[in-house]
C-alpha cells in the first residue's frame, strides 16, 4: 500500500505493520476478521468509556442506563464486555472465548449490532498468544496524540481493509474499491443531500467518502440517508462495522441478498446512486428476470450482468437522480448479446452527461481498464455527453499500482462542472462536449479516445528543414557507433574461437 497521495497514513501503517508480525500462518482473509472485529471492539468500548466517565462525574448515578448512551448513538457495551476487561484476560486461554461472549453481549444489547459481529475467536486454530497479541497492540494505542479517535479507528479501518484487499488479490476486490477512485466519483457527484444508494455496497466505502464529502462541506450529515445492498454476508457484516464506526447508520437490508433476485429497496428511488459492480458477471440470474419491469432499454444478455446493473441503477434513480458508476471498458462499445442497442436507447434517452476513461493498474485485482459513467435524469446541458480521458493521470505508487492524486481528482471533478455550468473548453487529448447526433455517428460508441482526439504537441520552434538535418545527423553519428561495436564483438568473440 502506497505512503504517497494518502493523507496522514502514518498511524495506520503503524498498527497495520505490527498487527502483521502478529498474523503467523493466518490466510488473509481469516485475519481480517480478527483484526478488523478487534477494531470495532476497541472503538465502541472507548466511545463507551468516555461517555460512562461523563456520566460518573455527573453523580446522578446514570452511567449504568443504556438510554443516556443510545439517545447519543452510542453503542450501550455491558459490563464484561467492556475493553478494559478484554484487555486483561488477554495472555489467558480464554482470550478468545472472551471476545466472542464480549461480542455476543453487545449485539443482545444494541439491536442493530444483531448476528453482525464476528464470534469465532475462541477456534481451536486461533493461536490464542498471538491474539492475545493483537489485544495488546490495541490496548496501548494512545490515539490522542492522532486526532479524534472516531476518525483515526475509522482511517484504520479503511487502511486495513484496502491491505487485505491487496494481499486477498481477486477476493479481495468484492469488497474493497480503491479510494481514489471512490473519492473521484464523490468529487464530481457532490451528495449534499438525499438518498444516497450502493445496490452492490462491498465493506461501505462509498458511503463512507460521502460521509466524508458532507463532513467536509460543513454539511449535515444528517441530510443524507445511506441504502445499500450485498450478497456476500461476510462483506455486508463489514460494511455494517464500517459505517458504525463513521456514526452513519444505514439500511443495507435485513440480510445479504442477491440484488438482482432479491431486491432489498423495490420502491426506494434515490438522488445519488454510487457503485463499482463486479465486472463482466455472467450467471447473475437472467433467464429468472426476463419480464422484469427494470429492463426498460433492452433484456440484458445472459453472459454479461454490465447492463443489467446499469439498468437496475437507472430504475432506482428519484426523478432528479445522477449515477456515477464504474464499468470495464467492454461496456462502451460491445455490439453482443444486444448490448449496443441497450446503450443506444440510453444514449437516445439523454441519461448519459459524463464517460471518463480510466487509468490502467488503479484496482488491486485486475487488469481489467475501467471507465466511470455518469448519469442525469435532468441533463443541465441537454443532448450533449462530456467526455474525458484520464489514462495518462495518476501515479504509481508501487510496482503494481497507480493512484489518482488529489489534484488529478479535483481537474477531473473542475472539468465536469464547467461542463454542466456551459463554459467547458475542449482540450484536444482531454476533454471534449460532444452532441448526440456526433455520438450516433459514431454508432453509439462512448470510448472517450473517439472525441476527445489526440493531444496536441508544442512546436519547439525549429524550422523543419533544421530539424530533419540534425536529427539525420544524429541518427548517422548513432550508426556509425553501432558498426564500431559490432566489429569489437566479432573480434572478441573470434578470439575465443566463435565467429559470427
Amino acid at each position: 500500500m502506497p505512503d504517497t497521495n494518502t493523507a496522514n497514513i502514518g498511524f495506520e501503517k503503524q498498527i497495520w505493520d505490527a498487527a502483521c508480525v502478529l498474523r503467523g500462518n493466518m490466510d488473509a482473509s481469516e485475519y481480517k476478521n480478527v483484526v478488523l472485529g478487534l477494531i470495532f471492539l476497541k472503538y465502541i468500548s472507548d466511545r463507551f468509556d468516555d461517555k460512562y466517565k461523563e456520566l460518573l462525574d455527573e453523580g446522578d448515578g446514570f452511567e449504568e442506563d443504556r438510554d443516556e448512551y443510545t439517545s447519543e448513538g452510542i453503542f450501550f457495551v455491558p459490563a464484561g464486555a467492556r475493553w478494559k476487561e478484554i484487555a486483561a484476560k488477554a495472555h489467558t486461554p480464554e482470550i478468545g472465548t472472551a471476545i466472542d461472549d464480549a461480542m455476543r453481549a453487545i449485539e443482545k444489547e444494541n439491536r442493530r449490532l444483531k448476528d453482525i459481529l464476528p464470534k469465532n475467536f475462541a477456534r481451536p486454530e486461533l493461536d490464542k498468544r498471538r491474539l492475545g497479541d493483537v489485544v495488546d497492540l490495541f490496548t496501548n494505542i494512545q490515539m490522542i496524540e492522532h486526532g479524534s479517535e472516531k476518525d483515526i479507528l475509522g482511517r484504520t479501518y479503511e487502511y486495513c481493509l484496502s491491505m487485505f484487499a491487496e494481499q486477498e488479490g481477486k477476493r479481495g476486490g468484492e469488497f474493497f474499491t480503491p479510494s481514489c477512485v471512490v473519492r473521484t466519483l464523490v468529487e464530481i457527484l457532490k451528495p449534499y443531500k438525499g438518498r444516497v444508494y450502493d445496490p452492490c455496497c462491498g465493506s461501505g466505502g462509498m458511503f463512507v467518502q460521502s460521509a466524508k464529502f458532507v463532513e467536509n462541506h460543513s454539511g449535515n450529515l444528517n441530510d443524507i440517508s445511506i441504502y445499500g445492498q450485498d450478497s456476500n454476508p461476510t462483506t455486508w457484516k463489514m460494511a455494517q462495522m464500517n459505517l458504525a464506526i463513521r456514526g452513519i447508520e444505514p439500511d443495507l437490508g435485513s440480510y445479504a441478498a442477491d440484488t438482482f433476485l432479491d431486491d432489498r429497496h423495490p420502491t426506494m428511488r434515490a438522488e445519488t446512486i454510487l457503485a463499482n459492480p463486479p465486472f463482466n458477471l455472467s450467471d447473475w440470474g437472467a433467464d429468472q428476470l426476463k419480464e422484469d419491469v427494470r429492463w426498460q432499454y433492452g433484456m440484458p444478455p445472459a453472459g454479461n450482468a454490465n447492463f443489467a446493473w446499469l439498468q437496475h441503477m437507472i430504475y432506482h434513480l428519484a426523478p432528479a437522480g445522477r449515477i456515477g458508476m464504474v464499468l470495464a471498458n467492454g461496456s462502451l462499445s460491445s455490439q453482443s448479446g444486444g448490448e449496443g442497442e441497450i446503450r443506444k436507447n440510453i444514449i437516445n434517452a439523454d441519461l448519459v452527461e459524463c464517460i471518463v476513461a480510466m487509468p490502467t493498474q488503479l484496482f488491486y485485482t485486475t487488469q481489467i481498464p475501467v471507465s466511470l459513467w455518469f448519469l442525469n435524469k435532468q441533463k443541465k446541458q441537454a443532448g450533449k455527453t462530456l467526455f474525458i480521458d484520464a489514462r495518462k493521470m495518476g501515479t504509481m505508487v508501487s510496482r503494481k499500482l497507480r493512484e489518482l492524486s488529489e489534484e488529478d481528482i479535483q481537474k477531473l471533478a473542475s472539468a465536469y462542472d464547467a461542463f454542466t455550468e456551459g463554459r467547458l473548453e475542449d482540450v484536444k487529448g482531454f476533454c471534449a462536449a460532444v452532441s448526440t447526433e456526433e455520438i450516433a455517428k459514431q454508432d453509439y460508441i462512448l470510448t472517450p479516445g473517439r472525441y476527445v482526439g489526440i493531444e496536441e504537441q508544442e512546436d519547439d520552434g525549429e524550422p523543419f528543414e533544421e530539424k530533419m538535418s540534425r536529427l539525420t545527423g544524429e541518427l548517422s553519428e548513432l550508426f556509425q557507433k553501432s558498426h564500431e561495436l559490432e566489429k569489437e564483438i566479432r573480434e572478441r568473440l573470434g578470439a575465443i574461437g566463435y565467429e559470427v
